[in-house]
C-alpha cells in the first residue's frame, strides 16, 4: 500500500486513463547506493520516476566529471527522456546517492503515450523548467564562483537533499562531483573551517 501511495502522488497530475496504462507497463526497481543506472552513451530503454531515495546525474569531459544536478522523489530524469525521443545514446551518466525506489517506464510505450495523452507532457515538461534552471545555476558557480563559494553551495544542497547533517563525505567524493582536485578540496575544507562554516569530523562534515 505505502508502494502504491508514491505511485499515485508522483503520478497525481495525469488522467486515470494514463496511470491505468503506467501501472500495466512499467515496473518498479529497488536500486541500491551508489550503482550506476546510466551510462554515457548508452541508449535509454526505460526512463525512471524517482519514488523513493535520490539520484545524481553527471557530465563528463576527459577526465573531468562534473555534477549537475538531483533527481528527486516524483522527479525524473530529462536527460534520459530527450535522448529517448531523438533515439540517440544518453551524454550524461547517473548514480544512485542512496538506496531508491524507482518507476521504470518503457521507452516505446512512453513514444506511444505521448501522442495519446497529451497530459504526460505536464510530467516531463515542468522538468525542463526545473533542470533549466539547475543548470544555470551550475553553469554560473562554475564560471563565476571561487571555489570556496562552490564548496559551501555544494555542501549546503547535499544537507537538504540527503537530510544529513554532518555528511559522509571524502574530500575526494567531492572532489569528483565538482570537477577538481582533492587537493584544491582539502585547501577550501580548511579555509571554510577556518571561517566557521563547516567542521570536519572523523565521521563527516558538518555544515554549521
Amino acid at each position: 500500500m505505502k508502494e502504491k501511495t508514491k505511485i499515485a502522488n508522483a503520478l497525481q497530475h495525469l488522467s486515470p486513463d494514463l496511470v491505468s496504462e503506467i501501472m500495466a507497463s512499467a515496473i518498479v526497481k529497488q536500486i541500491p547506493k551508489e550503482n550506476e543506472i546510466l551510462r554515457e552513451g548508452q541508449y535509454i530503454k526505460v526512463i525512471p520516476i524517482v519514488l523513493e531515495g535520490l539520484i545524481k546525474v553527471f557530465t563528463r569531459h576527459k577526465d573531468k566529471e562534473l555534477l549537475l544536478y538531483y533527481i528527486r522523489p516524483n522527479e525524473s530524469c530529462i536527460m534520459s527522456f530527450s535522448a529517448s525521443l531523438k533515439n540517440e545514446p544518453s551524454k550524461v551518466f547517473a548514480i544512485t546517492e542512496e538506496d531508491t525506489t524507482a518507476l521504470l517506464l518503457p521507452v516505446e510505450r512512453v513514444a506511444n503515450w505521448i501522442n495519446q495523452f497529451p497530459d504526460i507532457n505536464t510530467l516531463f515538461f515542468q522538468q525542463y523548467n526545473l533542470r533549466y534552471t539547475e543548470l544555470l545555476d551550475t553553469i554560473h558557480h562554475v564560471l563565476f564562483d571561487k571555489m570556496d563559494s562552490r564548496l559551501f553551495e555544494y555542501l549546503k544542497e547535499k544537507v537538504l537533499v540527503t537530510n544529513n547533517n554532518p555528511l559522509r563525505l571524502s574530500h575526494r567524493q567531492i572532489a569528483d562531483e565538482l570537477g577538481t582536485a582533492r587537493e584544491v578540496i582539502s585547501r577550501t575544507m580548511k579555509k571554510l573551517e577556518t571561517e566557521n562554516l563547516v567542521k570536519q569530523h572523523p565521521n563527516g562534515i558538518e555544515i554549521l
